[in-house]
């Protein structure tokens, strides 16, 4: 009788999960032997978890009530981000719920999200991966998902000196040029017909950071060795959807097993395409490298990511040990993240500026008076580009690439606001709730560039105001690339081309919620020639 009721609820429960479950019909069987087994440990589990919490000393901090077993989960939507900020409305800036066995806190304010992720840092310094992230990062070997500790902190440190330094953007300068020029010219190609913007900005920022990561030994410009393939952009996308999905084993872990939705399943094929373009960069660099004469180094050849961190792994004594997993871990995080946001980006500012016309009359006057219709853009002018780095920081304030930013996870039970924060709780930080807050900002919803000039705005995490990235140890460390080439390319593609959006489509600027929130439709537009001379386009 119990289990059946059990899986009575379960019925009512999925017609109404909208974006937190999805089951086909020929998983349905399975779903009803697995329910009919498990719903009574469930019940009883769950019967534990809330006397437990009843009878104890502990104050969570307020919330909504919540299903038997599912907690809150139905109730969430498709927009969490939304919905945790109407719920803050309501139960305050620190809010707690219940989705499966996990209790999750929802932060909404800047002067708690400071007490966070800077007062309280070390704290809440780790990591509560879900079962998608572990798939695609070897078990959680990278470091985006991997907990506080040396190991992480020496991977973190290894990459920033490696590839992000000052130094080592200079040195790569050739391969953003290279890329940045072939684009225009593919662009200039398909003048007066329809071009997907995050499609062309995926693939150029693509080849830059492959080029960066192993594409060339040399100070030299890019070469075809760092292409990653047709189909990877689509993988990226699966890759980024599954993270953002919801899977019912990571909220009720024992059902893990069972992989119910297939979410596991289906990252593991993605990690096999992308684990395949690895091998086959990382065996040729093996073999390159035991064809060379020993200490045979030429004097302008400069070492790329790939060469020191196989070089690493061949010295055991070194204080950053690394084994091929950890590598491909490593490789992972960065070419995934660094093209998906980038490309994301693009195609929000560039929204953002077809959207409002006086805007983008202002980026264009900004980029004759600075560049001149007579020449193309080069790194050399972005830091003179004011106004478009105001728009590119609005739009990140409008549309912050992690709305919840990454969850973390403290390693101790703690207080935060009077509340008792317990050890493993899933703590989100609202950055998309705290950027359109009246209380901190003027007229919230409307694009306003100019609220960006006047002040010194940065990335760092320090104006807790504005936290697109992040803040605190967990901050993004790839944001010194990731703005360099935010801004190239779309002072490239704004002082090259006229842009304009096709009659017969609908436009709007409505998100997608997802690990990384995405424009709902894709941004098409029709290049027109800019600049004077046709010559410039041809690189």
């Amino acid at each position: 009788m119990l289990s059946q009721v059990g899986y009575n609820i379960y019925l009512k429960t999925i017609t109404v999960w909208s974006w937190w479950w999805d089951i086909s019909n020929k998983h349905d069987e399975l779903a009803r032997i697995i329910l009919t087994i498990s719903v009574p440990t469930l019940l009883l589990a769950w019967y534990k978890w809330t006397v437990s919490y009843s009878k104890g000393s502990n104050r969570l901090p307020p919330g909504p009530y919540g299903l038997p077993i599912v907690g809150y989960l139905p109730f969430l939507g498709y927009n969490v981000h939304e919905r945790f900020t109407e719920m803050a409305r309501k139960y305050g800036p620190i809010f707690s719920l219940r989705l499966g066995s996990k209790l999750h806190v929802v932060v909404n304010s800047m002067d708690l999200v400071k007490v966070v992720a800077r007062d309280m840092d070390q704290t809440f310094a780790n990591r509560c991966p879900p079962l998608t992230a572990l798939a695609i990062t070897y078990g959680g070997s990278d470091i985006a998902w991997s907990n506080n500790n040396a190991q992480w902190r020496n991977k973190r440190k290894l990459l920033v000196s490696q590839v992000l330094s000052n130094a080592n953007l200079k040195a790569t300068q050739a391969f953003r040029t290279h890329e940045v020029l072939k684009t225009l010219s593919e662009v200039y190609a398909k003048i007066g017909t329809k071009v997907d913007v995050n499609k062309i900005a995926f693939e150029t920022e693509a080849n830059v950071v492959t080029s960066m990561l192993w594409g060339c030994t040399k100070s030299g410009e890019g070469e075809d060795s760092s292409y990653i393939g047709d189909g990877f952009r689509e993988v990226e996308f699966k890759i980024m959807e599954l993270l953002g999905a919801s899977n019912i084993s990571d909220f009720i872990p024992m059902l893990s097993w069972f992989d119910l939705q297939r979410r596991q399943r289906d990252m593991r094929r993605q990690l096999e395409f992308v684990d395949r373009i690895f091998d086959d960069v990382i065996e040729g660099r093996i073999e390159m490298n035991s064809s060379k004469i020993k200490g045979e180094v030429e004097e302008h050849e400069r070492k790329d990511f790939l060469q020191i961190l196989l070089e690493l792994k061949d010295q055991k004594d070194a204080p950053t040990s690394l084994n091929i997993i950890e590598i491909k871990a490593l490789l992972m995080d960065i070419v995934v993240a660094a093209t998906d946001t980038t490309s994301t980006m693009v195609e929000w500012v560039m929204a953002e500026i077809l959207h409002n016309p006086d805007v983008m009359r202002k980026v264009e006057d900004e980029l004759t008076n600075v560049i001149g219709i007579k020449n193309i853009v080069e790194e050399s002018h972005l830091s003179e580009l004011t106004y478009l780095d105001a728009v590119i920081k609005e739009t990140f304030r409008l549309h912050p690439p992690l709305p919840l930013l990454i969850q973390r996870c403290p390693d101790e039970s703690c207080g935060l606001a009077g509340y008792t924060i317990p050890k493993g709780t899933i703590v989100y930080m609202n950055v998309w709730a705290i950027q359109r807050d009246p209380q901190n900002w003027t007229n919230p919803l409307e694009f306003k560039p100019e609220r960006f000039l006047n002040l010194k705005w940065e990335y760092n995490g320090n104006n807790f105001k504005f936290l697109p990235f992040g803040l605190g140890r967990r901050i993004c460390p790839g944001i010194p690339l990731g703005e360099k080439m935010l801004v190239y390319i779309l002072a490239s593609l704004m002082h090259s081309f006229k842009w304009s959006l096709p009659k017969d489509e609908d436009f709007d600027l409505s998100d997608e919620f997802g690990f990384v929130t995405k424009k709902r439709i894709p941004l098409i537009a029709i290049p027109s020639q800019r600049l004077c001379d046709a010559s410039l386009y041809m690189g």
